[in-house]
C-alpha cells in the first residue's frame, strides 16, 4: 500500500490540474506561455496570477508537496508589518481566517496551508508536475528557450520532459533555474566594504550566544583532546570581512501536546548523544529553568506548535550548510537527512538523556510528532528551511540602505519591513572559549518598497526570467525580505511582469513597472474582484485630523499611527475618508495596533453618506496573536455609494486612556 501511495505522488499531473490530464509514462513536453520552477508559497501564487491572467501555465515542484516552508512547519508567520502583505498574500491570510473562523489569521496548521495552496492550483486550473526536478536548460542568446526535468525520486523512472515556454520564474529557494540559466549571483556574505554596509559580513554579537567560559573542548581545558562536535577548526576573521558562509538552516518542527494525537518521540537512527554535549556545557553556565531556554515553542491552534531555534545551542545545524546552495541534488539530500537526524536527535536528547534535569526531560515528553501532519512523510515535515543560499547579482541589487530608508526605490513592486536578520553562520573558539558568529538582528525602520530591477537579472543575461525568492539583495538585506508574505507579493508581481512581457512581446527588464503597479492596485486578487479600500493614517488626501495627535513612528499598520494621551478637554479627531469605486456593502474594519494604557472607551462614528452610526470600541479587550503589531476589529457592515462621500471618524470622546487612530478597511462584500 504505501509504494502505491508513492506511484500516485510521482504521477506528474496532479489530480487538480485540468490543462494536461496525462500520466508520466506518455509525457515528454509541454509548452506554455509561463513555466515557474518552485511550488513553495511565491510559486503557487505566481502560477495562479498568471492563469487567471489568460496564460497557459505550468508550475514545476521537485518536491511533492506545495506551499514551501509556509506548508512546512513556518506556522507563525513572520510577519514585520501587515501593512505589506497584500493582494493575493494578503487572500491567502484571510483563507486561514475563515478556516479558523476569524477575519484573518497569521497562525496555522501545516496541514491547512496546504489545502489552501491546492484548492488555489485547483481553482485556477493550472498544470502542476510534481516530483520532478531540473537537470537542463536550453538557451538561444539571451532567451531561455526550455528547461528540462527529471523524476526527482526516480531520476530513471521515465522518460525526460522538455518543458518549453516565453517567460520563466524561479520561484525555488535555492535558484537552481536561474544559476542554470547563466545568471550572476552570489552565495555567501559580502564584506561591508562592498556595498557600504555596516552589518554584513562577519559578526561576533549578544543574540542567540553562549555565555562567556563555556570550554570547547572534550577534555576542558586541553586543546590537544580535541574540539566537541559543532566547533569549526577555523579562526575568526576581522569583523566586517566576507566569505561564503551560510546562515544556518533547521526545521521549523511541528509537535502536539494533545495525547490522542500525540506520537512520542523516539531515539531515531544514528542517534549521537556527543553531538549534543555542547549544550550540557552552556547550561553550566547558565542553568535550566524550562524547555523554553533552548526552544521557541510558538503555540498554534489544536495543540501544536511551530518550533525554532533559540539560544547558544539549539535546532539550528550551524555551520553544516555551507555547500548546500551549490551542491548537487544527492549531497543537498544528504545534508537535508543530516539535519533531520541532528534535529530529531536534539529533541530525544532534551527528553531522554539522564544529565538533562527530571523536570526539563518531563516538560519535552509532553510533547510529540501529530498523527494528522506529513502523513506521508512519518508525520515530519519535508521541508528543511533554507533561510538563504544563491542571491541573484541583478540590475540592482538590494542592501542596509534600502532597509533603512536612506535609500528608496522607485520601482517598488512589493514591500518588506522585517528586521535584518541573520541567524548564526558559524560556531568557533573564540579567546579560548565557544562562541556563535553570525547573528545579526537589527530593526527600526518602517516599511520599505522592493525594486522590479531586484528580481530581473542583467539583459545580456536573460531577457525572460524573473526571480522573485532569489532575489537581488546583499546577505543582510536578505534577510529583511526573505519572508514568506512577502515572497507571495513578489510572486504575484513577478507573474504580471512576465504576463506583460508576453502581451507586449519585450524583455522583462523592459516591463513598463508603473503599469504593473497599477494592475497590482486595481485588480489585486487577480480575478476583476472590486479591490478593498484601505486608507491609512499617511494619506493625507483622505484623512482629516482635529486636534493635536502625537505621531508614533513604529508597531502600528504602515510607517506610522496617530496616538491621543489627553483623555480630557479638547476633542480631538480623524476622519479616514475612502474612495469608493463601486456602490456596494462594506465591511468595515479599524486597526488597533498593541497600545500601553489604551483606552476602554474610544468613540467611532461610521457615516456611509446617508446615515450615522455610533461605536464605542473597548481597546483593552483587544487580543493580537502571533507576531503582529495589532488587530482589524469589526464596526459591520454598510452600504457605500460610489457618489456619496463616506467616512470613520475616531476621536478622543470620553477617553480614559490612550486613543489611537491608525487605518481603517473598507472590504467589499463578495
Amino acid at each position: 500500500m504505501k509504494n502505491h501511495k508513492i506511484i500516485i505522488l510521482l504521477i506528474i499531473v496532479t489530480h487538480f490540474s485540468t490543462a494536461w490530464p496525462l500520466y508520466a509514462q506518455n509525457i515528454k513536453a509541454f509548452e506554455a506561455d509561463v513555466c515557474i520552477y518552485g511550488g513553495n508559497c511565491a510559486g503557487v501564487i505566481a502560477a495562479y496570477t498568471a492563469k487567471k491572467m489568460g496564460k497557459t501555465v505550468v508550475l514545476v515542484e521537485p518536491g511533492n508537496h506545495l506551499g514551501g516552508m509556509t506548508s512546512g512547519g513556518l506556522g507563525y508567520t513572520d510577519i514585520g508589518n501587515k501593512y505589506v502583505v497584500t493582494g493575493l498574500a494578503r487572500d491567502f491570510y484571510r483563507k486561514i481566517g475563515q478556516h479558523y473562523g476569524k477575519f484573518e489569521q497569521w497562525i496555522f496548521e501545516p496541514k491547512v496551508a496546504e489545502d489552501i495552496f491546492n484548492e488555489y492550483a485547483k481553482t485556477a486550473g493550472f498544470t502542476v508536475l510534481m516530483g520532478n526536478r531540473l537537470i537542463k536548460v536550453n538557451k538561444n542568446g539571451n532567451l531561455l528557450t526550455e528547461m528540462v526535468v527529471e523524476n526527482s525520486l526516480k531520476p530513471t523512472a521515465h522518460t525526460n520532459i522538455i518543458i518549453k515556454a516565453k517567460e520563466f520564474i524561479d520561484c525555488t529557494y535555492e535558484g537552481d533555474l536561474m544559476a542554470r540559466s547563466g545568471v550572476s549571483y552570489t552565495v555567501g556574505r559580502e564584506a561591508n566594504g562592498q556595498y557600504h554596509e555596516t552589518i554584513n559580513g562577519v559578526e561576533v554579537m549578544d543574540g542567540h550566544q553562549f555565555p562567556d567560559g563555556v570550554d570547547p573542548y572534550k577534555v576542558p581545558g586541553d586543546p590537544k583532546s580535541g574540539l566537541l562536535w559543532g566547533i569549526a577548526n577555523i579562526s575568526l576573521q576581522a569583523m566586517g570581512s566576507g566569505d561564503k558562509k551560510v546562515q544556518a538552516y533547521n526545521f521549523r518542527i511541528t509537535l502536539t501536546n494533545v495525547p490522542e494525537n500525540r506520537i512520542a518521540i523516539t531515539r531515531p537512527e544514528n542517534y549521537d548523544p556527543q553531538k549534543y554535549e555542547l549544550l550540557l556545557r552552556l547550561k553550566e553556565k547558565a542553568p535550566w529553568k524550562s524547555i523554553n531556554d533552548v526552544l521557541i515553542i510558538s503555540k498554534m491552534p489544536n495543540g501544536k506548535t511551530d518550533i525554532n531555534n533559540k539560544g547558544g545551542f539549539s535546532t539550528d545545524m550551524i555551520g553544516m550548510n555551507w555547500d548546500y546552495p551549490e551542491a548537487d541534488y544527492e549531497t543537498r539530500l544528504k545534508i537535508r537527512e543530516d539535519h533531520e537526524t541532528y534535529t530529531k536527535g536534539f529533541l530525544y536528547f532534551l527528553g531522554n538523556d539522564p544529565r538533562i534535569p527530571a523536570n526539563i526531560r518531563n516538560e519535552m515528553k509532553q510533547w510529540g510528532y501529530p498523527k494528522d501532519e506529513y502523513t506521508d512523510n512519518g508525520n515530519w515535515t519535508p521541508q528543511l528551511y533554507i533561510r538563504e543560499a544563491r542571491r541573484m547579482i541583478g540590475q540592482l541589487v538590494m542592501t542596509q540602505q534600502y532597509c533603512q530608508g536612506k535609500e528608496i526605490a522607485n520601482d517598488g513592486i512589493a514591500m518588506a519591513a522585517y528586521t535584518m536578520d541573520s541567524h548564526n553562520c558559524d560556531r568557533q573558539v573564540v579567546n579560548g572559549m565557544v562562541k556563535n558568529e553570525g547573528n545579526v538582528e537589527v530593526g527600526g525602520f518602517g516599511p520599505y518598497p522592493v525594486s522590479y530591477r531586484a528580481i530581473v537579472p542583467k539583459p545580456a543575461e536573460v531577457a525572460n526570467i524573473l526571480v522573485p525568492v532569489c532575489l537581488s539583495a546583499s546577505h543582510i538585506a536578505y534577510g529583511s525580505i526573505r519572508m514568506e508574505p512577502v515572497f507571495m507579493v513578489l510572486g504575484q508581481s513577478a507573474a504580471v511582469a512576465a504576463c506583460q512581457a508576453i502581451d507586449k512581446k519585450i524583455p522583462v527588464q523592459l516591463v513598463d513597472i508603473k503599469a504593473v503597479q497599477k494592475l497590482l492596485k486595481n485588480n489585486p486578487l487577480a480575478d476583476g474582484s472590486t479591490p478593498e479600500v484601505l486608507v491609512d493614517n499617511d494619506d493625507t488626501a483622505h484623512v482629516q485630523i482635529t486636534g493635536d495627535w502625537k505621531v508614533a513612528q513604529s508597531g502600528g499598520y504602515g510607517p506610522t499611527y496617530f496616538i491621543d494621551t489627553s483623555k480630557t478637554g479638547a476633542l480631538n479627531s480623524v476622519k479616514f475618508r475612502p474612495e469608493i469605486v463601486k456602490s456596494s456593502n462594506y465591511n468595515v474594519y479599524v486597526y488597533f495596533p498593541k497600545t500601553k494604557n489604551a483606552s476602554a472607551k474610544t468613540h467611532i462614528t461610521i457615516f456611509n453618506g446617508t446615515n450615522t452610526t455610533e461605536k464605542i470600541i473597548d481597546q483593552t479587550t483587544i487580543q493580537v496573536e502571533g507576531q503582529t503589531s495589532g488587530e482589524w476589529v469589526s464596526l459591520g457592515s454598510y452600504y457605500l455609494s460610489k457618489n456619496k462621500q463616506a467616512y470613520v471618524q475616531i476621536s478622543n470622546e470620553n477617553a480614559n486612556g490612550t486613543t489611537v487612530a491608525d487605518a481603517v478597511l473598507f472590504v467589499p462584500s463578495r
